[in-house]
């Protein structure tokens, strides 16, 4: 990705109500209730339209300065996994993100996979989002139906209403069973969930050499090349998609969903790739945990 297009990204997980709250503040919009009304119309009694001045179209944008937010999520890895916090895997694009930024210790998740992401994408109680549990294991009981209510508004739609784009690329997993066919219903699918593009899977994991990819609702063959990889695939494709946006409305700001398939099974990693950590586990966790865990007295607080 070219620095130039992410130059005024932020990249961050913070409280869902302060990202919302700063991207509501009142301009010459009222954002108090989405979605925005627009203004009533002038009326006219000129029946020749050259004595008369066209009005401005209405248009909704973001407010001033608003920042593109990208959220890139990973599966099933914890903090003493990369290098960054303290963890035997080297991930360098991470170290110099965590060193430009803020890093915290005190994140809530909810152990489980979907749960985790609507609670996240909605800042509500995943209960409230009727997300007790992954969505395979829904039930009709209240708060584990695996059906988000109307009722509770999705980031990506506040996001999308105050005149962002958005786009979910990977893994979405929230989604209950019974709703992922061709007959739908697409209401929680992403592009009904506030996301303009979607490219990735609609289930909780799929064949990384051979995935079941959506563009929206729609299922594709993805694209042929050496050592296909998804990752690859969906990286592709975001970035893609910010060059596309970015070169069209490069004042308009962007809100992305990344989440990859990895670290998640099925476990499909590059011969290359398992060659770089041969043997580096072979101690065991304990062992690894006592030679790589941080503590304050070797590197300073973390802030929480």
């Amino acid at each position: 990705m070219k620095h130039s297009i992410f130059k005024s990204i932020w990249i961050t997980i913070i409280p869902l109500a302060s990202l919302v709250t700063a991207c509501s503040t009142p301009e010459k919009l009222s954002r108090t209730v989405l979605p925005i009304q627009e203004p009533e119309r002038p009326t006219y009694s000129e029946l020749d339209v050259r004595n008369v001045e066209t009005p401005p179209l209405f248009e909704i944008k973001a407010p001033k300065k608003a920042p593109n937010v990208l959220i890139v999520l990973i599966d099933d890895i914890g903090f003493g996994g990369p290098n960054t916090f303290g963890g035997p895997i080297q991930t360098p694009t991470l170290d110099r993100l965590a060193a430009d930024g803020i890093s915290y210790n005190n994140f809530h998740t909810t152990a489980l996979c979907s749960p985790t992401r609507n609670a996240l994408k909605t800042g509500r109680n995943h209960h409230t989002a009727n997300t007790g549990s992954i969505m395979e294991s829904s039930t009709g009981f209240p708060g584990n139906t695996g059906q988000v209510p109307n009722s509770v508004a999705p980031l990506a739609e506040m996001l999308r209403l105050n005149g962002y784009s958005t786009g979910a690329f990977g893994k979405w997993h929230e989604t209950a069973a019974w709703e992922t066919s061709v007959s739908g219903p697409f209401d929680r699918w992403p592009t009904h969930q506030g996301f303009d593009k979607f490219y990735g899977f609609i289930g909780g994991e799929t064949d990384q050499w051979y995935p079941l990819v959506y563009d929206g609702v729609t299922k594709v063959t993805p694209p042929k090349m050496d050592n296909y990889h998804f990752t690859v695939d969906m990286t592709n494709q975001a970035v893609n998609w910010v060059k596309a946006q970015q070169s069209m409305t490069p004042d308009k700001p962007f809100f992305m969903y990344f989440a990859t398939g990895a670290v998640h099974a099925p476990h499909h990693v590059p011969k290359e790739w398992i060659a770089k950590y041969k043997g580096r586990f072979d101690a065991g966790w304990d062992d690894i945990r006592k030679k790589n865990s941080r503590t304050p007295e070797r590197d300073g607080a973390y802030p929480s």
